[in-house]
């Protein structure tokens, strides 16, 4: 027998040491793998059972990829137009008797809101605990960002699921007390903010339409949706780190232009875990390209007339639309827009609500969105967590089915 090289004997013993280390750390993430997936693989050959899994991997990992330089993009942007960024702080503040709406008459009553699914709770008045306060997103007299909380007073404390709440265009966080009191009926703790340029960041009837012409003027703010969306990242920060709210049970909802809040603030949040907006995803892309652009225009028209005079146009076309997204939302009409922001909200349970029939969030240029979302679920096999639901006959506005088809999809999934 010939004697045995050492020098070949330690070349072995190392080669073998490498293949148990990779064996040992390929075995847990395999097995983690096919728990996550849930696939079913007792018909599959081994060699098949890995090439089915590592496609899902790469098609996992590219879709996340594409989400998280979304929202390293979106969050560059956002900082982008900021007056400086301060330490996020809390001051407390007095209940609004009279909140300021910027349309008459002055709206008294909703009717959607008002059929929210409520608990009946004897002396429910005298166990509603109200909190006003105000925290700094970042310097200026915008960034002070005031906050409405509601909660049933507690014998013991827990943590308990959130729902934060936003309101439509001229409204203010008070018009919706009806809803943040029903959930907070429920044991959800309800918050409602004013949205840049609203309620008490207003001081006129004129103050959200001024800020979206000075924006189209100067490009120094971003009034329309960019600039609450940076507010919501705030208070996300806020909200985790308060003792009464679970951190992995924050929803998030909004009508109209709080719709439209919800779905780009989800997109750059993920600390928001159940996602429902109300009228308010829709193609800024699609509309231009398919002449479906002017009932938007048309809630805005004072902006749109301004950037009609300054570019020299006789009448309002797609070009002046087009410019306006670009320069007072950058992104909205392109990276930002739907196709991108919608799936990357997966694969938390996201449910949309639309209108059949509403003209400012047209259907049709939801299908691209829709399409790419399923996708991202399905592959990952949590299609239930993915709704698009088109109440017929209904155009830009909330309803009662509305209303309680999103309370039904909080209590599913954040379980109060």
């Amino acid at each position: 027998m010939e004697p045995i090289n050492r020098s070949e004997n330690s070349w072995f013993l190392l080669l073998s040491v490498i293949i148990m280390a990779v064996a040992v750390w390929h075995v847990p993430n395999f097995i983690s793998h096919v728990r996550a997936n849930s696939v079913s693989t007792s018909n599959l050959p081994h060699h098949a059972i890995a090439t089915r899994f590592n496609s899902a991997d790469r098609k996992m990992d590219h879709s996340s990829s594409a989400a998280a330089e979304m929202r390293s993009d979106f969050l560059q942007l956002l900082r982008s137009r900021r007056t400086a960024e301060v330490p996020l702080s809390v001051e407390s503040a007095q209940p609004v008797k009279d909140p300021l709406f910027q349309e008459t008459p002055t709206p008294t009553y909703s009717e959607a809101m008002e059929s929210c699914p409520k608990k009946e709770i004897p002396n429910f008045k005298e166990l509603l605990q109200e909190e006003n306060f105000y925290l700094t997103t970042e310097a200026g007299e915008q960034g002070r960002l005031p906050v409405l909380l509601l909660k049933l007073k507690e014998d013991t404390p827990e943590r308990r699921p959130a729902v934060v709440f936003l309101h439509s265009t001229h409204k203010n966080k008070e018009w919706l007390r009806p809803l943040l009191e029903a959930y907070a009926s429920r044991n959800y703790i309800a918050i409602a903010i004013d949205s840049r340029y609203h309620g008490e960041r207003a001081k006129n009837l004129t103050t959200y339409q001024d800020a979206l012409v000075s924006s189209w003027k100067h490009g120094d703010t971003m009034p329309f949706i960019f600039d609450t969306v940076w507010d919501l990242i705030k208070l996300a920060d806020h909200l985790v780190e308060r003792p009464d709210i679970d951190p992995s049970r924050i929803g998030i909802t909004g009508e109209s232009l709080g719709g439209m809040h919800t779905w780009l603030g989800a997109a750059a949040e993920t600390r928001y875990s159940v996602v429902a907006p109300v009228i308010g995803v829709q193609g800024f892309r699609w509309a231009i390209e398919h002449d479906m652009w002017q009932a938007r225009v048309d809630s805005l028209k004072r902006l749109f007339e301004e950037a009609r005079v300054d570019l020299g146009k006789s009448a309002i076309d797609k070009e002046v639309v087009e410019k306006v997204w670009d320069r007072i939302a950058p992104g909205l009409a392109s990276r930002f827009d739907a196709p991108y922001t919608v799936p990357a909200i997966a694969l938390r349970p996201l449910l949309i609500l639309n209108g059949e029939k509403d003209p400012r969030c047209p259907l049709s240029g939801l299908e691209l969105p829709e399409s790419r979302a399923r996708k991202e679920y399905e592959e990952a096999n949590s299609a239930e967590n993915f709704k698009l639901v088109a109440e017929p006959g209904i155009g830009h506005q909330m309803t009662p089915l509305m209303v309680k088809q999103a309370s039904e999809w909080f209590d599913q999934h954040l379980k109060p």
